[in-house]
C-alpha cells in the first residue's frame, strides 16, 4: 500500500498510529499519515508516535487556506495534502472573478489558477474527475506562475470557514 491514513482523530487514533508503525516498519505501507488533524491533535499524536507522518489531508482551497495548520505541517516537515483542493466548486470557484481575471491573464481556467496556487505553496493537491479532457488541464499548470499580487489576490479569497459544515 502506498500510503495509508488516519481519518479523523477520534477513538483511539493514538492505538491505530501505533499499529500503523508497525505496518510500515515491516514494509507493508510506504507511507503512513493523517487526515483532518488540527495543530493540538497533531501534537499530541506525536507525544506517543515514533514515525513523523508523510500528510496531513484537510480541507484546504482558495476559499478556505486553513493557515494554523498550514504553518504547523510546514513548521514540522509535514506534507499538507488538499482535499477538495477546487472547494468541489462551492462557493462559485469556477465562476470566481477574482480567479478568472487571473486566469485570463495567463490564458489558464480557475481551476488551473487554482491547481497553481497550491502548488506554489507547497500544498499536495489531488484533483478527483474522471473526464480525461479536465485530467489534462489539470496537468497544465506548469507553463506559468502566479505573481506575489496575483497570490496575495488569492490570499483575500480565504473566508477562513470550512466550506463543509455538514462535514465538521
Amino acid at each position: 500500500m502506498d500510503l495509508y491514513l488516519i481519518h479523523r482523530p477520534r477513538g483511539d487514533f493514538k492505538g491505530s498510529w501505533k499499529m500503523m508503525e508497525e505496518l510500515y516498519k515491516e514494509g507493508k505501507i510506504k507511507a503512513i499519515g493523517i487526515s483532518n488533524f488540527t495543530p493540538a491533535q497533531y501534537k499530541d499524536l506525536m507525544s506517543v508516535a515514533k514515525i513523523k507522518p508523510a500528510v496531513n489531508q484537510i480541507e484546504t482551497h482558495a476559499f478556505f487556506h486553513e493557515m494554523d495548520s498550514y504553518n504547523d505541517l510546514k513548521k514540522n516537515g509535514v506534507q499538507m495534502e488538499a482535499w477538495a483542493p477546487f472547494a468541489e466548486g462551492r462557493n462559485g470557484l469556477f465562476t470566481n472573478q477574482t480567479l478568472a481575471d487571473i486566469g485570463k491573464k495567463h490564458n489558464k481556467t480557475n481551476a488551473q489558477v487554482s491547481l497553481r496556487w497550491h502548488y506554489q505553496r507547497g500544498v499536495v493537491a489531488i484533483p478527483r474527475t474522471v473526464q480525461k479532457a479536465h485530467m489534462v488541464e489539470n496537468l497544465n499548470i506548469f507553463d506559468f506562475k502566479l505573481s506575489p499580487a496575483e497570490m496575495k489576490a488569492i490570499a483575500a479569497l480565504d473566508l477562513n470557514t470550512s466550506q463543509f459544515p455538514e462535514w465538521t
